[in-house]
């Protein structure tokens, strides 16, 4: 509401949250052997899933890059509950991957990779054109390390 008023708005501490990243395994060779159409319809299909997984939980989408897909819980509504909302809705989004095949290669099942860290952080919306809220600090560089190193 602050932004469409043309309020500026202020980056926010929080003191817990749960950052969850979920990527999708091989993505980089799936990428490369499909055309832009492929990878772009798998993107929407997996995401889509994921989005009605999420709507079962008390987590907020950050948003994907390439095929990461964040949520977090704790912000922007503060809960005592975001590790266990984003622990259960990270094995929903397991298991919403399985049995799911890559259309242009159907023997290729589809497997995730979740990193999650709690702790705190920052959070705040930035541009004007596209506003996007946007979290940084060590909570989310680590949950983003987990999931790249397993």
């Amino acid at each position: 509401q602050q932004l469409k008023s043309g309020n500026k708005i202020t980056a926010e501490q929080f003191e817990e949250v749960t950052v969850c990243f979920c990527d999708i395994v091989g993505f980089t060779i799936i990428a490369a052997k499909s055309t832009p159409l492929q990878v772009i319809g798998l993107l929407n299909d997996l995401y889509s899933r994921f989005d009605k997984v999420i709507s079962n939980y008390d987590v907020f989408k950050l948003g994907t890059i390439g095929d990461a897909y964040i949520v977090v819980s704790g912000l922007p509504e503060r809960t005592g509950q975001h590790a266990p909302e984003i622990a259960n809705t990270a094995l929903d989004l397991m298991a919403t991957t399985n049995g799911i095949t890559v259309k242009h290669f159907p023997d290729l099942q589809l497997q995730v990779r979740i990193g999650i860290h709690s702790g705190p952080c920052v959070a705040g919306i930035v541009g004007l054109k596209v506003p996007h809220y946007c979290v940084f600090g060590d909570t989310v560089n680590i949950a983003s390390r987990m999931e790249s190193t397993g």
